[in-house]
């Protein structure tokens, strides 16, 4: 752990409901950033509060953070997330060509869902947020069962699948420091950097995708994603931004 970074807590639990959850019933006493890893989840969850299966030996960990700067810049932590967890990947020995990004929340091997990335914030009463919270869950060592999957969803893969093995805590003394590197770009740089990183390794850049939003499905060329970390579609009716969707290939 000597690259740790200074002044961010690290706990590992044998076991634990989830991660996110564990996180936010330690939030409002922490006066620092914590990292919670936990080796085994019992009632883990994904985005839009759908269910995440973690077989043994699968990655799961969440941030806990009270982040700097305007409300807008909150939920680009998930760019910098990606980009913290894609070096995190090859510094256990994923190699860098296999691992793209799938915007908004994802990381991809050899095009397989190998990780996802959910946030969650707390308002702190006066339009701002109190605390931020950044789950993650890698598979490591094995992919969920495919039945529940939903329907086009990207199929998963896992890191041992082309034989690198990395265990959970490996990971994540590798993660803590890079997300630091990403956070700290971010902080004193703004979204551009973080946005010109993200997009060189951006899955699918300039191939026709879905987004499907709650009320409707948009199918376009993904052109970019613009300054404010919004998808930007091309579509026959002109440029599309969005800001949150499920995308499909």
């Amino acid at each position: 752990m000597g690259d740790w970074p200074a002044g961010v807590g690290r706990r590992v639990l044998a076991e634990t409901d989830s991660t996110m959850a564990e996180a936010a019933r330690s939030a409002a006493t922490l006066a620092a950033p914590e990292w919670v890893l936990a080796l085994n989840q019992t009632a883990a969850r994904g985005r839009r509060g759908r269910g995440w299966s973690m077989p043994a030996g699968n990655f799961a960990a969440s941030l806990t953070m009270r982040p700097s700067g305007p409300v807008e810049q909150i939920a680009l932590r998930s760019f910098t997330a990606s980009l913290a967890l894609r070096d995190a990947l090859i510094a256990v020995g994923c190699p860098d060509a296999a691992l793209s990004l799938k915007w908004p929340n994802d990381v991809l091997l050899h095009g397989g869902k190998l990780a996802g990335i959910l946030l969650e914030s707390v308002g702190d009463g006066a339009g701002g947020v109190s605390h931020l919270i950044i789950g993650i869950g890698v598979n490591l060592a094995a992919v969920p069962d495919a039945s529940a999957l939903e329907p086009r969803a990207v199929a998963p893969v896992s890191l041992r699948e082309i034989g690198v093995t990395a265990q959970p805590e490996a990971l994540l003394d590798a993660l803590a420091p890079a997300f630091a590197r990403h956070e700290a770009s971010l902080t004193t740089y703004g979204f551009g950097p973080t946005r010109t990183a993200w997009l060189s390794h951006a899955a699918r850049r300039g191939e026709v995708i879905t987004a499907r939003l709650p009320s409707e499905e948009v199918t376009g060329t993904f052109a970019d994603v613009d300054e404010t970390g919004n998808l930007v579609l091309e579509t026959p009716k002109g440029p599309r931004r969005i800001a949150a969707a499920d995308i499909y290939f």
